[in-house]
């Protein structure tokens, strides 16, 4: 750990507060003294004139459960002042497991899939020596080292799967299955798992409701019982406000499910910040306003980017979740040569138009070929930076048939971009400064070829507080520190305050920049070889401290990798108890 005065900069100290001046005094891992002119006192010195000292930022909603095995840089993050990252949302999470291989393979899977991972990393690279929550918790601390702390949920889906096996996708669960599901997420909360994290929005790429769309009342009360009993802990949800559009009716739900218990809820699209979405925003607006005034902790989630992705055919959901399954036929072949016979097909080819016309969501990028850019040809000539509907209308052919002879033509290996969706940058706004959200939302870790997360907290700090000055500088660094690590139960960090963890970003707004997404071909494919993922480049912080060490210094990654396992306070001395 480095002792180290950080002299000469304004601190914004996460609580929202105006800015001031002075020095910042780290050793041992904490902060230890703030105040003008300190001197170094045998510390490192660290110039920060020009710079904004802050809390290191929370990634409040990244899937790094799988990557960090073999990405444990977790690059870019370290360059953009991330300190702590959230995993284990969506009811998506590593671990419990169960002991029949095929349920734990179907786990294996549905991560793989709804998270755009390649599905060979995660059988060569990750151990899978566990079975409990706590025994993954020991595995991660053991075998995996970070440049950035990390708190964990237990996912709804696995503590399911683990204790129905493949019934899960099937049928409700017995009271024998539900006792055990509740036994796994006491063990999980015991551990120190920040919360129970849940899924009511997705189908898989055989359009099959996801196991936890399965469960009946009496499942869900069983674990929100349990839950109740680990305060701290959150409950993180999400809803379905983008593809079959259930969420307000999921939202009544949660709201009839959660009466009267003191839980706190974290709400994936419980406000949809969506232009399409905007015929439902009153209707869930007024049910979170309506739980509120009746007394729920309920903090409503959302990103403050746009949903913009790369679709491919070899690793991409992009076709399923539009509900253009024919589409996905092609994602799921194996090989250049099988890709290529289904897109040359005649009568592929009639139901791929069909689908487009008629079973694809009209909100979808598949309903709207205008917002579909041809821009990344692997061979031939293109054309590029051209819609599919333009090109389609040019040819004089449906824009399906358009992309399949695009495919033909240019490679499979081609890649095309959607145009970033209409937002509502009012109700954004109005969701940054409102006391209960939950925000910084990136999905950093997944969807490697579809999109980069990490990096899109700056965007807070650039577009929203240095440019458009829609939020204040000090609020934006609230909404991805102080407030974030409230919600999280972290109290000893987030803020910059005496006797706080030592998890510190010093910037420069002038020289900062979310960079633009570039492949690396880093990734491991599970047969020897290596594959690519979207990165960029370092926004880039001047310094990037964790728990007192360096990780991100004079324009580089240190290679540092001091991070630690984060549990909600109550959560951290119940687990320290159970293990003496």
């Amino acid at each position: 750990m480095a002792n180290m005065l950080i002299k000469g900069g304004t601190v914004i100290d996460g609580t929202g507060a105006p800015a001031f001046a002075a020095d910042v005094r780290v050793r041992d891992g904490a902060i230890v003294e703030i105040g003008a002119a300190l001197s170094p006192d045998g510390d490192a010195l660290f110039d920060a004139a020009g710079c904004y000292v802050s809390p290191g930022f929370i990634e409040s909603h990244t899937h790094y459960d799988a990557t960090m095995w073999w990405q444990p840089d977790l690059d870019p993050l370290p360059g953009y002042g991330a300190t702590t990252i959230v995993t284990g949302n969506c009811g998506f999470s590593a671990a419990p497991l169960s002991d029949e291989e095929a349920a734990r393979m179907e786990m294996i899977k549905i991560f793989a899939f709804f998270e755009d991972i390649p599905l060979g990393p995660f059988l060569q690279n990750v151990p899978w020596d566990w079975r409990s929550w706590p025994e993954y918790r020991r595995s991660v601390e053991a075998n995996i080292k970070l440049p950035t702390n990390y708190g964990m949920f237990v996912g709804h889906l696995a503590i399911r799967l683990a204790a129905m096996g493949l019934d899960a996708w099937t049928r409700v669960a017995t009271p024998a299955e539900i006792e055990a599901m509740a036994r796994m997420l006491d063990d999980a909360l015991s551990a120190g798992a920040l919360g129970l994290s849940d899924n009511l929005h997705d189908h898989d790429g055989d359009n099959r409701p996801v196991p936890t769309l399965i469960a009946d009342d009496a499942e869900f009360e069983a674990l929100l019982a349990v839950l109740e009993k680990h305060a701290p802990a959150t409950y993180q949800v999400i809803v379905d406000t983008s593809m079959r559009q259930t969420g307000p009716e999921m939202l009544e739900r949660l709201a009839r499910l959660t009466k009267g218990r003191k839980l706190r809820m974290q709400i994936a699209g419980a406000i949809p910040t969506l232009e399409y979405q905007r015929p439902f925003v009153d209707r869930m607006d007024g049910t979170v306003n309506r739980m509120r005034a009746e007394g729920y902790d309920v903090w409503p989630g959302y990103a403050h980017v746009p949903p913009t992705v790369t679709a491919s055919l070899y690793k991409s959901l992009l076709f399923a979740q539009s509900n253009d399954y024919v589409w996905h036929e092609v994602v799921c072949a194996e090989g250049e040569e099988a890709k290529e016979q289904i897109l040359r097909d005649p009568e592929w080819r009639a139901r791929a138009r069909d689908s487009w016309d008629n079973k694809a969501w009209k909100h979808s990028p598949f309903g709207n070929p205008a917002i579909l850019i041809l821009t990344n040809p692997d061979k031939g000539d293109g054309p590029v930076d051209i819609s599919v509907k333009d090109h389609a209308d040019s040819l004089g052919i449906h824009p399906s048939d358009a992309l399949a002879d695009w495919f033909l033509k240019n490679g499979t290996m081609s890649t095309v971009d959607m145009v970033p969706m209409a937002k509502d940058e009012d109700l954004t706004v109005r969701l940054m400064l409102e006391e209960k959200t939950v925000g910084n939302i990136s999905d950093a870790g997944a969807h490697l070829q579809m999109l980069c997360g990490g990096g899109e907290n700056v965007m807070l700090l650039t577009k929203y507080a240095r440019d458009d000055k829609r939020i204040s500088l000090e609020h934006a660094v609230h909404m991805q520190t102080g407030k974030l690590s409230h919600f999280f139960g972290l109290a000893d960090r987030g803020e910059i305050k005496v006797g706080k963890r030592a998890d510190i970003a010093v910037w420069n707004l002038d020289e900062i920049e979310v960079r633009k997404r570039e492949k690396r071909y880093d990734v491991p494919d599970g047969k020897g070889g290596i594959t690519w993922r979207f990165t960029r480049e370092a926004a880039p912080m001047r310094l990037t401290l964790v728990n007192g060490v360096p990780t991100f210094e004079n324009g580089a990654y240190t290679g540092a990798k001091p991070g630690e396992f984060l549990a909600p306070e109550m959560e951290k001395a119940l687990y320290s108890e159970a293990a003496e």
